[in-house]
């Protein structure tokens, strides 16, 4: 059986949403649909290189050889990794109708995880590049060094650095609490039924993790105030999730919890670090954090 190629300009039959810009995109428009993870693209967005923020030569604003990194790069790898391996193992398994149970079966959901965890990252990324000015500087995709892990988005602005995890769950996210008078407290993260503490847990290793690298020790003696000093924040932004239409927001464990439109505003808001401080502390994080 031939082989579909992986996307296709066409007119959609039913409406939809762009993967990239999150532009709704009504039924009967053009768009460009990709058949692997079952989603669009807009026109303004029909060469997938587009997502890719621009790189800027001047070495006085980006960090100078990686640049801010691609949102969701590591997790869309790793889903067309897995996703190829098994198209691989099915039809050398079976030559003649590998390409018939290909098109008639799902892929597993240990690999579709993967793409819905590439899609948040790359919605949430794509607007934050759009945000993105003198004072507020963003890091994509980044390595923690000695590990596999990496850290969705960084964005750093007047008010310190934000250390965002982007999710696509579906469910509503609360916070339920155990004990108190006679017992200690414990806070604990769900969403919907699905207990989320861990993703609490992973959070505060990457604030720890950029924390490290903000130590005094760690930049040139006599170089302006000590970034030991600038604020790390964490935050897991869940990007699809069941919000109220009031309230909503919560902290746990010193982890901030809320959606990307209750983000945005945060870190556009005025603080203590000038242009210039936040300019040096983006290339010191882009030289130590690699994209992953």
């Amino acid at each position: 059986m031939e082989q579909q190629p992986d996307e296709k300009r066409m007119k959609l039959r039913y409406a939809g949403t762009c993967r990239i810009c999150d532009v709704a995109i009504p039924a009967r428009a053009e768009a460009v649909y990709e058949r692997a993870t079952k989603t669009v693209r807009c026109l303004v967005h029909a060469d997938a290189t587009s997502a890719a923020p621009p790189a800027i030569d001047d070495p006085t604003t980006e960090p100078s050889s990686e640049g801010v990194g691609v949102p969701g790069a590591s997790a869309r790898r790793e889903f067309d990794r897995r996703r190829h391996a098994r198209e691989q193992r099915v039809r050398a398994r079976n030559p003649k109708l590998g390409g018939l149970i290909l098109a008639l079966s799902e892929d597993p959901q240990s690999t579709t995880a993967w793409n819905t965890g590439a899609l948040g990252e790359e919605r949430l990324g794509n607007r934050l590049n759009e945000l993105s000015n003198d004072s507020l500087r963003v890091l994509h995709d980044r390595r923690i060094p000695g590990t596999r892990a990496n850290i969705d988005h960084l964005a750093v602005t007047p008010t310190g650095i934000w250390v965002i995890d982007a999710k696509k769950y579906k469910g509503r996210p609360a916070l339920k609490a155990q004990g108190g008078v006679f017992r200690q407290r414990v806070e604990k993260l769900r969403v919907g039924s699905r207990d989320c503490n861990s993703l609490v847990d992973g959070m505060l290793r990457q604030v720890n993790v950029v924390e490290s690298v903000l130590l005094p020790g760690d930049r040139p003696e006599g170089s302006g105030r000590p970034w030991g000093g600038v604020p790390v924040r964490g935050v897991l932004c869940f990007v699809d999730a069941d919000w109220p239409l009031i309230g909503g927001s919560f902290t746990i464990r010193d982890v901030d919890v809320m959606w990307p439109k209750k983000l945005y505003p945060l870190l556009q808001a005025d603080g203590p670090l000038k242009a210039a401080e936040i300019v040096e502390i983006h290339r010191h994080l882009a030289e130590r954090l690699p994209p992953a």
